[in-house]
């Protein structure tokens, strides 16, 4: 009997070490993976080929070369995203707030729709503007936006909700790209940063 307590006893403590020895692996890897994708999402030498592309908005057709000799931020998202766009037009406001009226002129931010399904042109507009008149809000036709999206090593995704009054959401590349004067991709910037790293990427591009 005392040699089946003792087994007995052995094995929890050989089954609660290996559960030990699991969970520090997972975090481990868990951690140093996000660490890996945030940077290969980020690493100044990865950035995209970019180049110019056309998109819709209210007033008409508009390029990325229309903005040449100004220093653009671009983003992908979409009107009803619950938090992270919000979030990334937050930081891109912030920025704009910190600039001087000079350098303002010389900045453009371009909010693009990936959700051409439900958001008109005036609806993303509309929503890029309440949260600064510098940022114009865009989009195209599913077939064009994802043209745009591989030039810039973006992605998107309708995510079915069937349970939510909204029907599905989009997944999307969270990052603000910042792009200089000549329309070339010089910087990526974390959605979530301070305004004020992403006000001092815009200005070393001015």
């Amino acid at each position: 009997m005392q040699v089946s307590k003792q087994m007995i006893v052995g094995a929890l403590i050989a089954m609660v070490a290996g559960v030990a020895i699991a969970w520090g692996a997972a975090q481990w890897w868990k951690t140093n993976n996000n660490d890996a994708v945030a940077a290969v999402q980020y690493s100044e030498s990865l950035l995209p080929e970019g180049g110019d592309f056309a998109v819709n908005s209210e007033q008409g057709e508009v390029k990325l070369s229309d903005f040449k000799g100004k220093v653009v931020m671009l983003y992908f998202g979409y009107t009803a995203c619950p938090d992270i766009c919000p979030t990334s037009m937050g930081t891109m406001k912030g920025a704009l707030n910190l600039l001087t009226p000079e350098e303002l002129t010389q900045v453009q931010g371009l909010l693009v729709s990936v959700d051409p399904e439900r958001d008109t042109l005036q609806q993303v507009n509309r929503y890029a503007q309440y949260f600064h008149p510098n940022i114009r809000g865009v989009s195209s036709k599913a077939e064009s936006l994802e043209k745009v999206a591989r030039q810039y090593n973006a992605f998107f995704r309708k995510v079915p909700m069937p349970n939510s009054a909204l029907g599905y959401m989009m997944d999307h590349t969270s990052t603000i790209y910042v792009i200089d004067k000549a329309g070339k991709v010089q910087k990526l910037v974390e959605h979530a940063v301070p305004p004020a790293e992403l006000a001092q990427a815009l200005k070393a591009f001015l």
